[in-house]
Parts: C-alpha cells; sequence; structure tokens
C-alpha cells in the first residue's frame, strides 16, 4: 500500500488499545480533573475534540452540540466516522474498542491524525465510561452502525440499523449522577464560550450550540452557530472589542517552520495589562509553557532592536525590560504539536524545547514586515513601551512600600482590620466588607476565632483604567495586600504573586445584594483577577449571599433570596407575613448576618472559579471598561443570577 494510502485508510487496523479502563469510575478525577462543574463539562469537550481532530486532519468542517430537555448531550460531526470493522487484536468492532477501552484511538497512529488535542485517546471511552447511557451511531461508507452502552459497558455487539449517503459520528450521552453529585445542569453560556474559542482556533469550522431546554417565543430552540474565516486575528477583535486599539490592524500570521504550525495574532490597546493567551493542539496551556517562552523571546528581541534603532530611548535612564514590551499587548499563540509533552496532570504547561525557536522565528519575522512597513504603529508602539518603562519604575517604587507595610511576624496590620485569634490560614477567613458600618456589624457579629474582619471604604480603584503605580498607591488595595500578607514580584518574574505567606485561605467579598453592591465585588473581583490570580485560581476568593427578604409572622420568621422563596415563605405561613427588604449589609443586626451570612453551617459562599481566561479578560474588560451599551446588555442577561464565575 502506498504512503499515500496508508494515511487515508482509517481503518480498524488503525486503533490502539493500550489498557483497560476498570478504575475511571473509581478514580474519575485523575481523567477528567474533578466531579463537580468544570469536570461535568470537560465530557461534552472530550467528545467534540474527536470530532476536531477529524477537522485537523481534514475530514469534518460541521459540527453541532446539543444540551437535550433531560441534560444529555448530543455532538454530530460529519468526519469519517469511527471504525466498525472487526479490530484483529481485540476481536470486537473497533468501534466498540474505541468506546470502551481507554487509550484506544486513532490518535496513537501516525498515519491517521498527525496533531490531536484531547486526552490523547482517552477522551471519550472516559466519557462513557462516566455515563449512565450512552448512544453511538457511525455514519460511514453508505451504511448506519449503532451500539448503546450501560456506565462503559456495551449492551449489544455493533449492529448495522439501515443505509445512508452521510457520513460522520453522532454520540449521545447521559452523565451519571452517582458520579456527578454536584450537579447534573449544563451551562449554555460555558458551552459557548469554549465552542466560540474552537472556532477561532480552527477557522472554516462551523460549530453549532442548541439548548433544548429554552425555547424562544418563536418556538425555536436556543442556538448559536460559531464560525470564523479569519481564526485568530477575529479571536483578538472579540477579546479586543472593549478596548481602544493604539494600532490601526491586527498583527497576525500563520508559519509551519520546522513542521510546526504556527499560528500568531496580537494587537495594542491603551490598557495597562498583559492578555497573553497560549495553545497547544486547541487546548488552552493555563500555564504556558515553550511557545510562550518562544512569543516572548520573539516579541522582545524585534522590538527591543527597533526600539534602539529608532534613537526613541536615548533618554531613557533605565533599561527597558520584557514586562514593558508587553503592557496593553493582547496577544493569542496557537501550535500544533504532532508528540506534546505537557507538565504536570492538568497539560496547563508545554515542555517541548523544539517550539522555542520555531514561535520566536515566526514572531520575528512577522513584527519586522509589520514594523517596516508600518513606521506610525511601530513609532506607537515604542512610545507605548517607553511609558510602560517609566510607570514599572513608579509600580516598583510603591510596591516596594506595600511590600514593608506588609505582616512581618504579626505587626504592621491595616488599622481597620480586625484579626482573628487562629493561626493556622487553612482555618482562617477575612471577610472583604463593604463600609464601615456594615464592617462593625460583622465584627460583633463573627466568629472572633475564625474569622477576621477588613472594612473597605467605598468603591475601590477601578484598576482596569489605572496604571500600575496608582493601584499600588491607592490606600485601599495597600490595606487589602497588607491584611493578607501577600507581596508581588520575584527577581525572575516582577508581576508574579506569592502566596508563601497568605493568611486566610477564604477570602470572602461582602457587599449589599444591590447594584452599587454588586459593583464594588465586580471592582474587587477586576482587582484579583489582575493583580492576584493565583488566588482565585487556587480556589481562595469566595463571594457571600446575605438575603433580600426576611419573611415573618408571628413568632415564625424565615429568610429568603430570591422573590420565589419569598413567596414560598409567606405561603408557608398562611399568607399575611410582614416582608422586610434588605436593601443592605447594614439593615440587619449581629446577630442576623451571623445566621444567615457568615455561619459556615448555614451560609452559601460561592466560590469563584476561572473555567476560560481568555472569556474571563474579555467580561472584566468589558464590565470595567468605556462602553456602556455591552455592559449594559451583560448586567441585564445575567442579573437573575448574579455570580461571576467566567
Amino acid at each position: 500500500m502506498s504512503e499515500e494510502a496508508k494515511k487515508n485508510n482509517y481503518s480498524a487496523d488503525s486503533i490502539q488499545a493500550l489498557e483497560g479502563m476498570e478504575h475511571v469510575r473509581m478514580r474519575p478525577s485523575m481523567y477528567i480533573g474533578d466531579v463537580g462543574p468544570r469536570g461535568l463539562h470537560h465530557l461534552v469537550y472530550e467528545v467534540v475534540d474527536n470530532s476536531i481532530d477529524e477537522a485537523l486532519a481534514g475530514y469534518c468542517d460541521t459540527i453541532s452540540v446539543t444540551i437535550n430537555e433531560d441534560n444529555s448531550i448530543t455532538v454530530e460531526d460529519n468526519g469519517r466516522g469511527i471504525p466498525v470493522d472487526i479490530h484483529k487484536k481485540e476481536g470486537v468492532s473497533a468501534l466498540e474498542v474505541v468506546m470502551t477501552k481507554i487509550g484506544a484511538g486513532g490518535k496513537f497512529d501516525k498515519d491517521s491524525y498527525k496533531v490531536s488535542g484531547g486526552l490523547h485517546g482517552v477522551g471519550v471511552s472516559v466519557v462513557n465510561a462516566l455515563s449512565d447511557h450512552m448512544h453511538s451511531t457511525v455514519f460511514r461508507d453508505g451504511k448506519v452502525y449503532e451500539q448503546e452502552y450501560e456506565k462503559g459497558k456495551s449492551i449489544y455487539p455493533v449492529r448495522q440499523i439501515g443505509e445512508t449517503d452521510k457520513r460522520g459520528t453522532t454520540q449521545t450521552f447521559k452523565p451519571d449522577g452517582t458520579i456527578f453529585t454536584q450537579t447534573l445542569e449544563y451551562s449554555y453560556d460555558t458551552l459557548a464560550a469554549r465552542m466560540r474559542e474552537l472556532s477561532y482556533l480552527n477557522k472554516g469550522i462551523s460549530i453549532t450550540l442548541t439548548d433544548k431546554r429554552e425555547v424562544k417565543e418563536d418556538g425555536s430552540f436556543l442556538s448559536e452557530t460559531f464560525h470564523s474565516s479569519e481564526g485568530l486575528k477575529e479571536f483578538v477583535k472579540f477579546l479586543d472589542g472593549n478596548r481602544e486599539p493604539i494600532i490601526a490592524h491586527v498583527i497576525s500570521m500563520e508559519s509551519d517552520k520546522g513542521e510546526i504550525p504556527v499560528e500568531v495574532a496580537l494587537i495594542y490597546n491603551t490598557s495597562y495589562s498583559e492578555n497573553i493567551f497560549s495553545y497547544v493542539n486547541n487546548i488552552n496551556t493555563h500555564e504556558g509553557g515553550t511557545h510562550l517562552s518562544g512569543f516572548r523571546r520573539g516579541l522582545t528581541n524585534t522590538l527591543k532592536k527597533y526600539a534602539d534603532n529608532s534613537g526613541l530611548l536615548e533618554k531613557l535612564k533605565f533599561e527597558i525590560s520584557g514586562d514593558d514590551f508587553r503592557e496593553g499587548l493582547t496577544a493569542i499563540i496557537s501550535v500544533k504539536v504532532a508528540e506534546p509533552q505537557f507538565e504536570g496532570q492538568t497539560k496547563t504547561k508545554l515542555g517541548n524545547r523544539e517550539v522555542v525557536a520555531p514561535v520566536s522565528q515566526a514572531v520575528s519575522e512577522m513584527l519586522e514586515n509589520y514594523l517596516e512597513e508600518n513606521p506610525n504603529d511601530a513609532r506607537t508602539i515604542v512610545q507605548k513601551v517607553i511609558l510602560a518603562a517609566q510607570a514599572r519604575h513608579a509600580a516598583k517604587k510603591a510596591r516596594e512600600m506595600v511590600q514593608r507595610k506588609t505582616v512581618m511576624g504579626g505587626g504592621g496590620l491595616p488599622g481597620k482590620l480586625s484579626d482573628c485569634s487562629e493561626q493556622d490560614p487553612a482555618k482562617c477567613e477575612v471577610f472583604l466588607v463593604e463600609g464601615d458600618s456594615a464592617g462593625g456589624t460583622a465584627k460583633q457579629g463573627r466568629d472572633r476565632a475564625f474569622q477576621a474582619i477588613m472594612p473597605l471604604r467605598g468603591k475601590i480603584l477601578n484598576v482596569e483604567k489605572a496604571m500600575h503605580h496608582k493601584v499600588f498607591e491607592n490606600e485601599e488595595i495597600r490595606n487589602i495586600f497588607t491584611a493578607l500578607g501577600v507581596t508581588i514580584g520575584t527577581a525572575e518574574d516582577s508581576k508574579a504573586l506569592n502566596l508563601d505567606k497568605l493568611r486566610y485561605h477564604k477570602v470572602v467579598i461582602m457587599c449589599d445584594a444591590d447594584v452599587d453592591g454588586s459593583h464594588i465585588s465586580t471592582l474587587i473581583l477586576t482587582f484579583f483577577f489582575r493583580f492576584m490570580k493565583e488566588l482565585i485560581e487556587n480556589g481562595h476568593v469566595y463571594i457571600a449571599t446575605p438575603p433580600l427578604y426576611l419573611v415573618k409572622k408571628g413568632n415564625k420568621k424565615e429568610y429568603a433570596w430570591t422573590e420565589a422563596q419569598r413567596d414560598d415563605a409567606n405561603e408557608r405561613m398562611g399568607g399575611g407575613a410582614t416582608i422586610q427588604r434588605y436593601k443592605g449589609l447594614g439593615e440587619m443586626n449581629a446577630e442576623q448576618l451571623w445566621e444567615t451570612t457568615m455561619n459556615p453551617e448555614f451560609r452559601t459562599l460561592r466560590q469563584v472559579s476561572i473555567d476560560s481566561l481568555a472569556e474571563a479578560d474579555r467580561i472584566f474588560s468589558m464590565l470595567m471598561g468605556d462602553e456602556v451599551p455591552p455592559r449594559r446588555e451583560f448586567i441585564e442577561k445575567n442579573a437573575a443570577y448574579a455570580k461571576i464565575d467566567a
């Protein structure tokens, strides 16, 4: 058989079974990260990744994802269809091998797939193992085949059920409620963010997401189709839609030097934050890696060389650092690597050394060409870099002031902080409370053993629109740094956050349940996201949920957090109850605040998590930027579910 024929002959022989899957159900977190909402959504991504791999191989351009009425998921593609002929080694259909053996998949066969995302052949069988029921339908070679499974085991052999002129695979699965005990409900917004991201990362593919749980006024289902013809260039425009660009065009390129396809797109804006998102085979590498190192090297060296030659740096009295070249930068790097080596189980850092040079070289060539062809933009970028360098020096002095005031052996804490007596940070929590009045009530109501109270005066600085040295000069923000005991800046990375001396493992934002309170919560979250992202990523940040109503009748009383709960409580009391609407924390006495919002036995704390850094960045820049219409639209859409779980 010729080499070309081998490549196109995706058959049972292409499927390699690496090991059994006995303990997937016993240890699900080893395979999908966790069994909470994130793991639940990860199941969908794994099935979609198989379809994307078909697209990367050049055989698929249309994918549809449907959330069914019962929260089961259907994923359909127009790829080649999973092979159904008998697998020589296993003695059963290749479809059954793929669906019931962990580590089985065409992704291990270099003739079938050059690169792939997902969990490297683990994906769909793990989804099957963690589902109550799964149904596979394959359209291949003019015939329709199917097989069903319960908890990962086939119910019957693969069977032919008809003929067709279609090709592709359809997978429907219902996650197992005995494993996903926290929730079985899929979030449309979470899935939409990932499908949108995949459409940008794989231009030319159409991905349709439909939610059959939500019927619109015209009788149709909530649905959206994601398609990008320009790829990363459009992705950057989407992410930076709420920021003001300082150059005329998105700078972008595609290259495949050293057999490693590299795609990069970037733009500079007026903000003071650096937003770089990196991907390997469509996987978001949160911790970066060698492709990010190559990007930074190419960017810094090329811009430094241009800036030196421009003569604009002559009056600067200090060296420019790599950080200065990335202030106000939004960039996306996407590489495709045949055999990626990821550091850590979560696959968030790329380790392949051979990736650095091709990325660095590609970025250098792209920037050299752009700077030469666009001298006005080039000058604007260099001027932005100079301002960033000056601001960095000012920020360093301001940060050093914060470091000097940071807790040293218990001394130097902010005067407004009412600390707790417990010394073990893992047992301690601090409430960041809106206003002195509510702070006073919280101090009276708290458990002094493990709960600390830090009142904040009014609205803290909007860090989205402030230069870094202004952030560190802000008294309220300095007090937060000092109270938490964290520091910023190391010899290797001037923006790195040091959590070694974090004094509380729960940082709880407690604000009024009104528009002003929501705004203050968002300001604090924006500050954490931009300057203490690791605090959120490590699960230390929470939002308190004070009640909106107190329903009383005689000696009966109930608290309510929604209008529906309020009405239910009134009905249970026979109607005619007195309803008090809490406009702020200050309207509750210490006992009420304790029993509803602070007592670990009865309170509801919402942990702040970041599922998609790119989507979180876009939301924060939109909420805290200058553009009012998108902010209003977002708030109106999410008002009933006021939470930042981006």
